[in-house]
């Protein structure tokens, strides 16, 4: 495994942000790695890519990686960092600027060997619709990485926070507020299993992500390197288990195609 946050692009968030990034980047390669042998190159499909901190790190390893993308700064951005590469690298990137509803346009079924849906099925009007499309992208044993807001603790940053009206309007909500003041819908493990058994991509595995440090402001920076490894390292053992791992602020839940 790389050194923490070393193989990140230059430019990457604060603390919060780099906790996600690293711990679904961990968690996705123990699924990968378990699915597939070593060394095998794979082809990857990132829809809503945004600035494409996975889809880089991936094609660093060595696979193939399609970003997908719709909003033209955030693909600006993916592409000034894909042009500090090494050619070999670049080579193995493709963006195109396009929504995550579009794959039949540009893909053909079965295209792929994995398919990330992060952070995007919060904004998608028809979430049901956009996964069982990004479903049909993947080819049969393919791997669905998506990773979505925990409606079941929306509770849980306020009330920590000592904001009780928060705490308590959170306990009956599917719908939060992003960090950029944008109402967007929240989602539950048990609802999302069932549309996973539903597109024929049944869930496999689930973590959380972010148990302990979704309350920091967003712009807090990172500790000291040996803080923050064992920072991660409580975050990780957290996501895997219970009953940490169901109060986390995100969810990163993994099907298999059948």
């Amino acid at each position: 495994m790389l050194p923490a946050v070393a193989h990140w692009p230059t430019g990457h968030g604060g603390l919060r942000d780099t906790i996600r990034q690293e711990i679904v980047a961990r968690q996705l390669d123990e699924r990968i790695t378990g699915r597939y042998p070593v060394g095998q190159r794979l082809r990857i499909l990132d829809a809503g890519m945004g600035a494409g901190t996975q889809a880089l790190r991936l094609a660093r390893a060595g696979h193939t990686v399609t970003g997908l993308e719709a909003d033209p700064e955030l693909l600006k951005t993916a592409r000034e960092s894909l042009s500090t590469e090494p050619a070999g690298i670049r080579e193995r990137v493709r963006l195109i600027e396009g929504d995550g509803r579009e794959t039949g346009v540009h893909f053909l079924p079965g295209s792929f060997d994995v398919v990330l849906c992060h952070g995007v099925l919060m904004y998608a009007d028809e979430p049901d619709a956009l996964l069982a499309g990004l479903a049909r992208m993947l080819a049969p044993g393919g791997l669905l990485s998506l990773v979505v807001r925990n409606a079941d603790a929306l509770a849980m940053r306020p009330g920590l926070a000592g904001d009780w009206t928060g705490a308590l309007a959170g306990f009956e909500s599917d719908v939060y507020q992003d960090d950029d003041g944008v109402k967007v819908r929240a989602d539950r493990l048990e609802s999302l299993t069932a549309t996973l058994a539903g597109i024929a991509a049944p869930l496999d595995a689930w973590y959380g992500v972010r148990v302990f440090t979704d309350g920091v402001p967003a712009e807090a920076g990172l500790p000291a390197a040996e803080e923050l490894e064992r920072l991660l390292a409580a975050e990780e053992r957290a996501g895997r288990t219970d009953p940490y791992r169901r109060v986390a602020a995100l969810l990163h839940l993994c099907g298999v195609r059948g």
